[in-house]
């Protein structure tokens, strides 16, 4: 084995620091911009604010990439839930995904989550991964965006 690998340090963590964890996003990004000849990568979020405050009660979070858009969270308060607002939300969130070029949507949820609700607004699964606790498991969907 050549020094620098055998002077090399390997560490299993759950506490590292946004600017540590950086160069593996900045190195990645790079490497797929090299790949593809694309930089469009940008976050996107839709949230729902208390008009008194401004605080965010609740909304959907993901990202936009390589003609792709990916719904990473998902969170409405039970007060706010029954309204209308989730399909508002996600009606947003898609439309916003399109603006940006994207041509597919792809999301995971848990079998206790909502996987009735995106299926209810034409998400399909393409597969499922058993998980804890035991007859729990993580729901893969995806829905054409053009």
């Amino acid at each position: 084995m050549n020094n620098v690998v055998e002077n090399l340090v390997m560490e299993v963590s759950d506490n590292m620091t946004d600017e540590q964890l950086l160069p593996i996003e900045t190195g990645l990004n790079a490497f797929n911009d090299l790949m593809t000849g694309i930089s469009d990568r940008k976050p996107l979020a839709v949230v729902i604010k208390n008009p008194t405050n401004g605080e965010v009660l609740g909304g959907m979070q993901g990202r936009t990439s390589l003609g792709l858009l990916f719904i990473d969270l998902f969170y409405l308060p039970s007060s706010l839930r029954k309204k209308g607002l989730g399909t508002e939300l996600l009606q947003r969130f898609e439309n916003e995904g399109r603006k940006r070029g994207c041509v597919a949507g792809f999301l995971y949820t848990i079998n206790f989550q909502a996987p009735d609700f995106y299926k209810k607004h034409g998400w399909e699964e393409f597969g499922r991964i058993d998980c804890l606790p035991e007859g729990t498991s993580r729901i893969f969907m995806r829905k054409s965006l053009c």
